[in-house]
């Protein structure tokens, strides 16, 4: 796609937290897109810069923008804010969208409009210094996650076993653990009870919306996750069995195995296991492309 074709900003107006309900109203009116549709969409805006198609593309996913800001708004920030910014890169993922992967645009743009919203929230919080390399940003996005999931609700500093587990699985030490801990606190969280202007009308809770998808984008999502799963099971079968194992076991797992796991498995370099891994992986994106091919024709006739 040439540089010079820009995405428009057709999205209707958000100026503020005061506007929030009437914007999350507004969007929920433009429909969600049937695959073949983004399809057709994303070529012409491709092809042939159609700010039309490109403007059809933005505004279906505006939903899923204000979905995953609804999931960021524990850091203390303006859902409305977080939203724009995740609108821009939700335009920019439009733009570098390219429909012949053979994947839905909501599963490539929501990887952008996440990026935009994590760098505002990081820059937002600058004056405590958070995130200075990868492993801090990792934490300071999951801690509150897995505080819950370790039911860590306390105030204060964690419990040396919260504090070792947390490290232990995001990879940091345990100083970071409890440095990152103390520096979220003092940030503190928003209360959902706190009025949202200074006399006291109105409070964030009254202007947040059921984030639960609507029925159309629950059959969309459930028929596009099963249409990715049948895709990557047959684009597997391509593969000899060494590869699918090494692959599956580096990439398709909750848990991958270490370059010398496998070398031990099969008696090789760690450096062989690598180029193995590397070899299956294009032969399955090479294969992927090949199935959405045949499939966008199936939908074309």
């Amino acid at each position: 796609m040439s540089d010079h074709k820009n995405v428009p900003a057709t999205i209707p107006a958000l100026g503020g937290d005061a506007s929030l309900n009437r914007y999350l109203s507004e969007i929920r009116k433009f429909p969600v897109l049937k695959p073949e549709q983004e399809y057709m969409l994303a070529k012409r805006y491709q092809e042939h810069g159609d700010p039309k198609a490109a403007e059809q593309l933005v505004t279906s996913h505006l939903r899923l923008v204000s979905k995953i800001a609804m999931g960021y708004r524990g850091y203390g920030l303006p859902v409305s804010e977080l939203i724009s910014e995740g609108n821009i890169g939700l335009m920019q993922g439009v733009k570098k969208f390219d429909p012949d992967r053979g994947f839905r645009l909501a599963t490539y743009a929501m990887w952008w409009i996440r990026a935009s919203m994590q760098e505002f929230i990081l820059r937002s919080w600058s004056l405590v210094k958070i995130g200075t390399t990868a492993a801090q940003k990792k934490l300071f996005f999951n801690l509150r996650r897995m505080k819950n999931n370790l039911q860590a609700f306390e105030d204060g500093d964690l419990n040396p076993e919260a504090v070792s587990k947390i490290a232990t699985d995001l990879g940091v030490s345990e100083e970071e653990v409890h440095n990152m801990n103390r520096r979220m606190a003092m940030g503190g969280d928003t209360s959902l009870n706190v009025p949202m202007r200074e006399d006291g009308d109105g409070q964030w809770q009254d202007w947040l919306v059921d984030d639960e998808p609507l029925q159309d984008e629950r059959v969309a999502e459930a028929q596009e996750g099963d249409m990715r799963h049948a895709m990557l099971s047959e684009a597997l079968d391509s593969l000899n069995d060494r590869e699918k194992h090494i692959l599956t076991e580096r990439r398709l797992i909750d848990e991958p195995k270490t370059l010398e796991e496998l070398s031990q498995t099969y008696n090789v370099s760690r450096e062989r296991v690598r180029q193995i891994e590397v070899r299956a992986f294009e032969k399955l994106q090479k294969a992927m492309m090949r199935i959405a091919g045949e499939k966008r024709l199936i939908l074309a006739n």
